[in-house]
């Protein structure tokens, strides 16, 4: 399996990264124990939670549970906790949730990595993300009402600086390998780089935002920022929410699917989605190809670094997923994914 610069450092990370976000929900636990040892198995070195998933929907019950899951894996294979690079994240703002009400801060940021560490049940964590924003986020389909007119740049910055300091205690302390983000936009991003470079703080190494065939506003600003800053990618729902296997096509909806819990996809779905689909699943078609693989390789010929996170919530849908790696797409296949993307451009 290939592997992918981890932003500036002399590390590297899987070109694919496993995601756990179905796990304690959709996929039982003996699941995914089995879907780590066959990931590791095949090359996969990096394995992507948080401490709670607004999905599926999200639950008090279910808060927590994907992180506990891992921890319980690492506890029955404790010589292994150095074979995969552990990413997880800390949540935004919540109303109901995670610490509700509490905007990310110092004491919050602290409080909330301990948690992870406990429930992943390991010394360290690898790669640790704010899943979204103190400010807001035009991510999540936001992007359609987004206003940042309300922003106090000031404030911003210095919840910025109180994070990076806390988190460089925790890189002191050796609990912490690198810092990273999610959810966030070009300016944000400059804005954490700045402020490490300045005063000599954790580095943003990671940003975790959505990219797929169908959403691919990273690939103006936020790409020109990865390669001139070297920050990589860390691509999460590359598959659509599973739109482009095709499974939902002709108004089905499989029992116990993502769609079959939240019907409208996070607001990815829409009457203007499925020609979309439509015309991805006609270029696998025509020159043969799984859409699943075709989706996961595309990812891989973009022009900045990038490892894709995919998730399976079985192991018939792993099977699907990891000859990936294994495909490289012809001139002819980029070519016809580029028409559609111009026909159909910004389809959610």
């Amino acid at each position: 399996m290939r592997r992918v610069a981890l932003g500036s450092t002399n590390e590297t990370v899987s070109e694919l990264c496993l995601g756990t976000m179905t796990w304690g929900t959709q996929t039982p636990a003996e699941d995914a124990f089995r879907q780590i040892d066959r990931c590791l198995e095949a090359g996969i070195t990096i394995v992507d939670s948080a401490e709670m998933y607004p999905v599926n929907p999200v639950r008090p019950e279910t808060c927590g549970r994907s992180e506990e899951i891992i921890g319980q894996w690492n506890a029955a294979n404790p010589s292994r906790r150095g074979a995969y690079q552990l990413a997880t994240k800390i949540s935004g703002y919540n109303e109901r949730f995670m610490r509700p009400g509490e905007p990310i801060s110092a004491r919050t940021f602290r409080a909330a990595f301990e948690g992870s560490l406990k429930r992943c049940q390991t010394d360290h964590i690898d790669i640790y993300q704010l899943h979204w924003p103190n400010r807001g986020s035009y991510h999540f389909r936001q992007n359609w009402s987004y206003d940042p007119s309300t922003q106090d740049k000031a404030q911003t910055l210095d919840h910025m600086a109180e994070v990076l300091e806390e988190a460089g205690k925790l890189v002191r302390e050796g609990k912490l390998r690198h810092f990273a983000l999610s959810n966030e936009s070009t300016w944000g991003t400059a804005q954490w780089l700045r402020l490490s470079e300045d005063r000599n703080l954790p580095r943003v190494q990671t940003v975790q935002n959505e990219y797929s065939l169908l959403c691919r506003a990273y690939d103006t600003d936020m790409a020109e920022m990865a390669v001139n800053e070297r920050v990589t990618l860390l691509a999460f729902s590359p598959l659509a929410c599973g739109m482009l296997t095709g499974k939902y096509q002709g108004g089905e909806v499989p029992e116990g699917s993502r769609r079959s819990l939240v019907p409208e996809l996070g607001g990815r779905w829409s009457d203007r989605v499925g020609p979309a689909i439509d015309a991805y699943l006609g270029i696998a078609e025509t020159h043969g190809l799984d859409p699943v693989a075709m989706s996961l390789a595309w990812i891989q010929t973009r022009p900045f670094p990038v490892s894709t996170i995919f998730g399976a919530t079985t192991e018939a849908q792993l099977d699907r997923i990891l000859p990936s790696v294994e495909l490289s797409l012809s001139q002819e296949v980029l070519d016809d994914i580029a028409a559609a993307h111009r026909a159909h451009p910004m389809p959610y």
